[in-house]
């Protein structure tokens, strides 16, 4: 069996029990964590081990993306300067519908790519641009075809109508497709790429196709996210009604929520939904301000997410600095408002971002027994930091150096599941510059023919 031991490093466990240790050792052996303390000894077993050398080194947790629409990485900057208005109509109504299965499978093998590039090792990929079974296929393939571990949430595409075809938001989630999923390519429940639904929800749905997804995603046990906020809700109420059904509960994910009430936000919370927030995307576009404060109010943590790379940089821990920075200037300004001056200390520390984008995303996706901490008995996901690069140098709190400073550039080496995706700052990717070449042409085509649809009409 395939062993990897980690010598000598500074392990951010995210594990309560194990803590930091400014110095220890990780041991990995097949596709699990097997131990995690100050020093470990081999004996005879050496000589069958690799052994790296942490020294200067940082070892995380693999970072978990609680939100991204992959699908979009061919036209990277694109919607740079739209409002969400806009995107609704140039994006969903426009570029989406020119989509081809090869340009989602190839958006979503280098989106996904790249996120294992900046330490991403589990990303939820929110597929709602798939209007045939060969496009979904393709995003699924793209998946599996980069080696992350990954939660394929299948969606629904939202085309203006044609004549005589109903609006997206009376059209229920298509349970024959989630059935042949479940039976095919994600039959397995465990596996490196899962099944969860993304699905309209009460704010983008009638509330007929809202019970009709909550109960499909119920009755096949998936978790269920949709996106709550932009523009007026298609179903006022509708969140108290799927409540009063008793259809509102842990495997509900909220992406956003920026507009909820405080009294719905409090019952909902209460019921165990999970939130996703995007805070960047959110303040550009104008969703609002990300609701993270609201919920650490409540006693409940946010996940984080990239949501669109047409918008901005995949970067996780610019994600994770933003929510952070965003919070503490609400909190600050709060303060003044209240007595005049700003808070004695502040009012986040850096550990808790931390916590968004580990250990809270693999509770989003009830998978906190497997991913999110260096937890022996857990998968073996992890990243390692160089901290011996000019812009870590000195370390003096190894969390903030994390959350505060580490930049893609830092990535020395990222592993899924014991098995090595990235080494001395390198991908491990066969003709990635074909696949670069790939995604360009894609991106281009589909601009191409957007705009030449525009101007036939």
């Amino acid at each position: 069996m395939r062993r990897t031991l980690i010598k000598s490093a500074t392990v951010i466990s995210m594990d309560d029990a194990i803590g930091d240790l400014s110095s220890g050792d990780v041991l990995v052996e097949g596709s699990r964590i097997v131990d995690v303390r100050p020093s470990i000894e081999l004996g005879s077993g050496a000589t069958e081990t690799e052994i790296i050398d942490g020294n200067g080194r940082l070892v995380i947790p693999g970072l978990i993306n609680a939100h991204m629409h992959t699908w979009q990485t061919g036209l990277r900057g694109f919607a740079a300067n739209w409002t969400l208005l806009e995107y609704f109509r140039r994006m969903h109504a426009g570029l989406a519908t020119v989509f081809r299965p090869d340009d989602i499978h190839i958006a979503t093998l280098v989106g996904a790519l790249n996120q294992i590039n900046h330490g991403v090792t589990t990303l939820v990929d929110w597929c709602h641009n798939n209007p045939t079974p060969a496009h979904t296929d393709a995003a699924v393939r793209g998946l599996t075809e980069s080696g992350i571990r990954a939660a394929f949430f299948h969606g629904s595409p939202k085309p203006e109508p044609k004549p005589g075809e109903p609006h997206f938001s009376e059209v229920p989630h298509p349970r024959r497709e989630v059935e042949r999923l479940l039976a095919g390519p994600l039959a397995d429940r465990d596996g490196l790429v899962t099944l969860g639904l993304a699905i309209l929800g009460p704010h983008y749905s009638t509330l007929d196709v809202a019970m009709h997804d909550f109960h499909l995603a119920r009755e096949l046990n998936l978790i269920a996210s949709m996106h709550q906020g932009g523009g007026a809700a298609k179903t006022p109420g509708g969140w108290e009604k799927l409540i009063e059904a008793g259809l509102v509960g842990p495997g509900i994910n909220i992406v956003h929520g920026n507009d909820l009430p405080d009294d719905l936000l409090d019952r909902i919370v209460d019921l165990g939904v999970s939130f996703s927030v995007t805070p960047e995307n959110e303040m550009i576009q104008g969703h609002g301000f990300p609701i993270t404060g609201r919920l650490l109010k409540r006693g409940v943590r946010p996940t984080i997410g990239i949501d669109l790379e047409s918008v901005l940089a995949g970067d996780l821990f610019s994600a994770a600095r933003v929510a952070l920075s965003m919070q503490r200037a609400l909190d600050n300004a709060e303060s003044r408002k209240a007595s005049g001056t700003i808070p004695a200390t502040t009012t986040i520390p850096v550990r808790e971002a931390l916590r968004w984008i580990t250990t809270e995303g693999a509770r989003m996706l009830g998978r906190e027994n497997q991913i999110g901490s260096l937890t022996p008995g857990k998968l073996a996901d992890l990243v390692i930091i160089n901290v011996s690069d000019l812009n870590l140098v000195p370390v003096h709190d190894p969390v903030a150096t994390i959350v505060m400073q580490t930049s893609l550039g830092n990535i020395e080496a990222v592993m899924i599941g014991g098995a090595w995706k990235k080494r001395n700052g390198r991908l491990l990717v066969e003709g990635l510059e074909t696949k670069k070449d790939l995604l360009a042409q894609s991106g281009r085509r589909l601009v191409q023919d957007i705009e030449r649809q525009g101007r036939a009409a």
